[in-house]
């Protein structure tokens, strides 16, 4: 049998529930027996005070205890006296009722109509009488636990030096002419008694056995009332395993199955996404690949059949589309490896003015072919950051020469670099034409166009800007875009700085 989480559970809360019971009524149990014990502990000592009283009177007639030495039998009958008349009430207990006053023809001596008392030495059966008759037995070895000790300390009935116990002594109005000693009572052994307490035992692990049993009812029912949310989550990971990436769990609770469902569903959510990226990419991919090899294609089926005659500016054709198509695969290849985490970096401190002061002056003679002014704004003071200058110049040429092919011949170029706070800020912002408003994040989105007719004849693949953000994120940065207020685009992009000694 498999044990599941809800069998778990229920075990779990069986096994406590049985151990905190059966603890609990044998602690019970214990108790009673004790506090019984306890209870005719005192009610010898009831007793034993009263054969004080009874030895004191004696002593007063007989002037000694030495009969008692001699023979057991006197203190038997003294025993037996003891045990044949009641108790004395407690003092706390109510007084009697008072007497209703006779009315009138009523007998007003009632004592006439009680029956006599039996005459002096005739208040106990005797000894030769049936067994129904005779006085009680010492049900709890009272006798046989009991010890006459006289003034002299010598033990004239039992042991006189017996550990604990009730012990009373024997007064003769002010002097102390003996002391009763009773060992304590260790176990009951009258059949009464036993009776009694193990009734009580009995209901005791009655009860507890139907208090295991009721708990054994709640722990099922709670396991799987606790653990029911937990089947709607397993059969929705099961949909999604099989590819149902549209399964949602129910915010059933508000507890930590709550947040598993709500964590299950924002997993869910990115799976869905990103599937439905990874569908569209592959359908980009392979759109982008096929242009290009379809005139390649074309250009080469039109040679062979001598439609077009192979000139140089054929070849030159040719090549172009070659480029772009290495191009595309290369940037392909960069996106796979920053999302397997295999892109490496060579981070070093370096200052960041020196290395865009080079990049822009490599790119002014392209800038001034393709009719752009170039202004810059790189301050004087240190740039100092720490990251690869190899990537950093990737991110900057592939932003400059997106402001070449998209910006118009006649416009302007700015390059700024300022430090707020903790950060570098570098901004690259160019002239018409712009990018529909709403539209400017998705320009890092891969294979993503605004002009998709213009950004293919421009050889632009729609990977670059996807690579510069991964590139400056990985050096702990942001790269966004907006509206230049020059007409065009705006590229911001804010890398952390470091200080140097």
């Amino acid at each position: 049998m498999r044990l599941t989480i809800a069998r778990k559970l229920a075990l779990a809360i069986m096994a406590i529930v049985i151990i905190s019971i059966g603890t609990l009524a044998w602690v019970t149990s214990q108790n009673l027996k004790s506090g019984f014990i306890a209870y005719l502990s005192d009610l010898e000592r009831q007793d034993l005070v009263r054969l004080s009283n009874l030895l004191a009177e004696d002593y007063r007639q007989n002037g000694n205890f030495d009969r008692f030495q001699a023979n057991r039998r006197p203190m038997r009958d003294l025993l037996d006296q003891i045990r044949s008349q009641p108790r004395p009430q407690n003092e706390d207990a109510p007084p009697p009722p008072p007497r209703r006053r006779p009315r009138e023809g009523e007998a007003e001596d009632r004592d006439e109509r009680r029956p006599p008392p039996p005459p002096r030495g005739q208040d106990r059966p005797p000894r030769d009488a049936p067994p129904e008759q005779r006085p009680p037995i010492d049900p709890m070895g009272f006798g046989q636990r009991l010890s006459l000790i006289d003034k002299h300390g010598i033990a004239l009935i039992g042991p006189g030096d017996a550990p604990g116990g009730n012990i009373v002594p024997i007064m003769l109005g002010n002097e102390k002419i003996g002391m009763l000693r009773l060992a304590p009572l260790r176990q009951i052994s009258n059949a009464s008694a036993m009776d009694f307490v193990s009734v009580q035992i009995r209901h005791t692990l009655w009860l507890a056995l139907v208090l295991i049993l009721i708990s054994l009812a709640f722990s099922l029912w709670l396991a799987r009332h606790l653990l029911r949310p937990l089947k709607s989550l397993h059969q929705v990971t099961a949909k999604i395993s099989k590819g149902q990436l549209d399964a949602r769990a129910e915010m059933i609770s508000q507890d930590e199955l709550g947040d598993l469902a709500r964590d299950i569903n924002s997993m869910a959510q990115n799976l869905e996404r990103n599937e439905a990226q990874r569908s569209k990419l592959l359908a980009d991919i392979s759109h982008e690949l096929r242009t290009p090899l379809t005139v390649i294609q074309g250009e080469i089926e039109a040679l062979m059949d001598g439609v077009r005659h192979i000139t140089p500016a054929a070849l030159e054709s040719l090549h172009a589309e070659v480029r772009h198509l290495n191009k595309l695969v290369d940037d392909i290849r960069q996106l796979t490896l920053a999302d397997s985490g295999d892109l490496h970096y060579q981070f070093v401190s370096m200052d960041l003015r020196p290395l865009l002061a080079d990049l822009l002056q490599r790119f002014a003679l392209r800038l001034e072919q393709a009719g752009l002014r170039l202004e810059s704004q790189l301050g004087d003071m240190p740039a100092w950051i720490k990251a690869d200058g190899g990537r950093l110049t990737q991110v900057f040429g592939n932003l400059l020469e997106n402001c070449i092919r998209y910006t118009d011949s006649g416009g302007v170029i700015v390059c700024s670099l300022i430090r707020n706070g903790a950060m570098l800020e570098l901004s690259l912002e160019d002239s018409a034409p712009g990018v529909a408003d709403g539209k400017h994040a998705l320009l890092f989105d891969r294979l993503y166009r605004a002009d998709y007719a213009r950004s293919r004849a421009n050889g632009g693949s729609g990977l670059g800007l996807s690579i510069c953000k991964v590139i400056v994120e990985a050096h702990g940065g942001h790269i966004s875009a907006m509206p230049s207020h020059l007409g065009g685009v705006k590229i911001l992009i804010q890398l952390p700085c470091i200080k140097t000694a």
